[in-house]
């Protein structure tokens, strides 16, 4: 566990450990949960799909393309649950590859109307 106060910034980094220089690393969804072993009943969604869904998120500049640095503002889920769990899944791409899942940014996916 990593103790952090209330409203401080948390920092994180992801990194690939690969000896290949032609991958990048992009973070395409972390989610906060009071419970390590379900993400989907009391859940917060930090990022989704690539879209920033929290204002405290920020990225930064990193050393390399198999460095992903970004932060988040500590938060606590009411005060029943004094701990917050992330769980973030990353995408590995190619460099240079345009149309892959890291080129794409915020993916929004809109709900289509089934009315006639």
């Amino acid at each position: 566990p990593y103790y952090i106060d209330l409203n401080q910034n948390l920092y994180l980094q992801a990194y690939l450990h690969s000896s290949d220089p032609n991958l990048i690393l992009f973070v395409d969804t972390c989610v906060a949960s009071p419970d390590p072993h379900d993400f989907n009943t009391l859940a917060y969604d930090i990022t989704k799909n690539g879209c920033v869904r929290d204002s405290t998120y920020a990225t930064y500049q990193s050393p390399s393309s198999h460095c992903a640095r970004f932060k988040i503002n500590a938060f606590e889920f009411i005060s029943r649950h004094p701990s917050v769990y992330l769980r973030c899944e990353l995408v590995v791409c190619r460099l240079g590859d345009y149309s892959s899942r890291c080129y794409q940014g915020c993916i929004s996916r809109y709900k289509r109307d089934t009315s006639s």
